[in-house]
């Protein structure tokens, strides 16, 4: 995965490759059957179901997702039919669909908040333009968007240089709300930092609120920076006298899969050192390891920016 900048533009063109093929549709309960966990039937047409929408729709069901994916596709079917069939008459799904595959699965009342739809509202309401750099991480699953603002530049050391600015992510299928977060990003080796002071950002697709709130919030997170330079500041003075001990208690803290720790060890052994800006660091640039996926490597940079926090 690249962690180098790139443009909004070129992020915008990515999305939109990606999306080429997505449409939804909201489909009552009674005209819908399953083959099995991985196969939908829709007025008798069938379609495949990706991983996520098959935990979404077992969940949806009260169907514990484990049990069933060791069941024969018999087996699968049969329970799926049954629990859909309980559904009231007039229940529907909103269905999320790649092409014929169906990518996520739910209530009606999920309000879509599509990444290029995203994007476009960013670029519109903050005065950035297809040129401005960014750093970006995108999948089918996730969204993470972080813009620099190099008028705000500070040094940490001598020639050490971090630029805040602020983060979005999001995701079209249910891994994340859309949240709006201040964000670091360490020029010497392009970590990037995403650290929620203040209040929280984060807007579930519910309503199209956010969007309409957006250049305020916006606003509210670009004037956080000046708190994080603070801290930042500071972690380099506050020493760690087991920084191995420490991270292994922050990696239980936050629960981190086992990828996710390899990569802060990654990340540690890049730039060993014993204060908590190194602690942080493990983290921020264990973002940049490459078997993460997008999801991981921007919940490794939240992780860093939560550590932040504690620095007083």
């Amino acid at each position: 995965m690249n962690h180098n900048l790139t443009n909004l533009g070129e992020v915008q063109q990515q999305v939109q490759n990606m999306s080429i093929n997505h449409h939804d549709r909201t489909i009552s309960c009674d005209d819908i059957q399953f083959a099995s966990l991985e196969t939908m039937i829709i007025d008798g047409k069938t379609h495949p179901i990706n991983p996520r929408a098959q935990s979404m729709i077992t969940n949806r069901l009260r169907i514990p997702t484990n049990y069933l994916r060791r069941c024969s596709s018999g087996l699968q079917a049969r329970n799926l039919n049954h629990h859909i069939n309980k559904q009231k008459e007039d229940s529907e799904f909103l269905i999320r669909f790649d092409g014929n595959e169906i990518r996520a699965i739910f209530t009606p009342r999920y309000t879509p908040m599509d990444n290029l739809e995203v994007l476009q509202q960013l670029e519109l309401v903050s005065g950035i333009n297809q040129e401005t750099k960014v750093q970006s991480q995108v999948d089918s699953d996730f969204l993470s968007i972080s813009i620099p603002n190099d008028e705000q530049t500070f040094n940490i050391t001598r020639g050490d240089l971090v630029t805040p600015g602020i983060s979005i992510c999001n995701s079209e299928v249910g891994v994340s709300s859309l949240r709006i977060s201040a964000f670091m990003l360490r020029l010497v080796c392009t970590n990037g930092m995403v650290s929620q002071v203040g209040h929280t950002n984060a807007f579930r697709h519910i309503s199209r609120r956010a969007l309409d709130e957006f250049p305020q919030v916006l606003n509210q997170v670009g004037e956080q920076a000046h708190i994080l330079q603070k801290r930042f500041k500071i972690s380099i003075e506050s020493k760690v006298d087991h920084p191995l001990e420490s991270l292994n208690a922050f990696n239980s803290k936050f629960q981190l899969g086992k990828v996710e720790i390899q990569a802060v060890d990654w990340g540690f052994e890049k730039e060993p050192g014993e204060t908590m800006f190194h602690i942080v660091n493990a983290y921020t640039k264990g973002a940049q390891f490459e078997a993460l996926n997008p999801e991981s490597s921007y919940r490794l940079q939240h992780v860093g920016g939560q550590i932040l926090n504690m620095v007083n």
